[in-house]
């Protein structure tokens, strides 16, 4: 061993070559190891909680309308561009509207979409979720053209790879989630 490493045990303090001393030092080495992941274990931080959030068949149906002042951008999502207007989806809230002529970022309006996470665009049509549906909107009126429902799986938590029904009634869609502690 001296000869594979021996900088390693030139610069040893000479207690530490003595194989006696080695000997008494690893199982402390160990406890003090294991007593420090206990207490990183037991500590009172507690993992992220996501809260689901529903809506009412009925009310879903009525929700995409398209605002023409700027919201703040919170917890942006993906993005599309179609010309010189680029969409930025906001989780579960809808999608910004930037118009980017010239090369200058101005925030034009905002979609209105509960449950959104996906957008694309072809022409003047955007297609966007609407947390189970997928919705066509005429981008020049603002209204709704198409709607599918039931297109889409519901919205996982993002803390767990599992669907469930979270114990509510058979009318309410899950529309997203909202970060929280225990």
């Amino acid at each position: 061993m001296r000869d594979v490493c021996p900088a390693f045990f030139v610069s040893l303090p000479r207690n530490f070559k003595n194989p006696f001393v080695m000997k008494r030092l690893k199982p402390l080495l160990f406890v003090v190891v294991l007593t420090g992941f206990w207490l990183l274990a037991s500590s009172d931080v507690q993992p992220d909680h996501y809260t689901p959030y529903f809506m009412e068949r009925a009310e879903l149906e009525k929700s995409i309308r398209l605002e023409t002042s700027p919201r703040d951008m919170v917890n942006p999502g993906k993005i599309w561009i179609a010309g010189n207007t680029v969409y930025i989806v906001e989780r579960y809230k809808g999608v910004h509207i930037i118009d980017n002529t010239d090369n200058n970022l101005q925030q034009k309006g905002f979609i209105i979409a509960p449950g959104c996470m996906d957008v694309a665009v072809k022409g003047n049509i955007i297609y966007l979720d609407n947390a189970v549906d997928l919705v066509a909107v005429d981008l020049t009126t603002g209204r709704e053209t198409k709607r599918l429902k039931n297109f889409f799986p519901e919205h996982i938590s993002p803390e767990s790879s599992r669907y469930g029904d979270y114990g509510r009634d058979q009318d309410l869609i899950l529309v997203g989630w909202e970060k929280g502690i225990r």
